[in-house]
């Protein structure tokens, strides 16, 4: 009875090593799959990057998280400029034409921190559109030395 159990047990065990031995070949496989599938995402953000942000890609040189590209205008602003002009509209009560009333300081304020975020996403929608070549160099280089995948009988 003992040996009928131990037989038993090593035919359930057989499929469950044999599954194991294949998923232990193919880890590189899908490790290498995994770099590749990554640094296709990192280049279609580029791409889109360059789309989306073209207008303000000629001012990379200038987009350094102090200022950002103010699209309406085709033109790059300082921040310390911007929310002192910002400051100026809430104490002078200008008319907000996004509002449809005039500035108060809670309009500046929320403007203040959209236009600061605005000015790291724009550094960093330069710096990834200044990596593309190099993301796709990558990319070929890891395409060109990845292994043959195996052919199945």
């Amino acid at each position: 009875m003992k040996r009928f159990a131990c037989g038993a047990m090593a035919l359930c065990l057989m499929p469950a090593c044999l599954i194991l031995a294949c998923l232990a070949s193919s880890a590189p496989v899908r490790a290498q799959n995994q770099a590749a599938d990554d640094l296709k995402g990192k280049i279609f953000d580029a791409r889109m990057a360059k789309q989306t942000f073209a207008g303000g890609l000629k001012f990379c040189n200038e987009l350094d998280g102090k200022h950002f590209y103010f699209q309406a205008r085709d033109r790059v602003l300082d921040l310390e400029e911007y929310h002192r002009s910002l400051e100026n509209l809430a104490k002078q009560q200008v008319f907000n034409p996004e509002k449809h009333r005039p500035w108060t300081e809670q309009d500046a304020t929320e403007r203040w921190d959209q236009v600061q975020k605005q000015a790291v996403s724009d550094q960093a929608n330069c710096q990834l559109v200044a990596s593309l070549p190099a993301l796709e160099k990558e990319l070929d280089d890891l395409e060109k030395n990845a292994p043959a995948p195996e052919k199945k009988n």
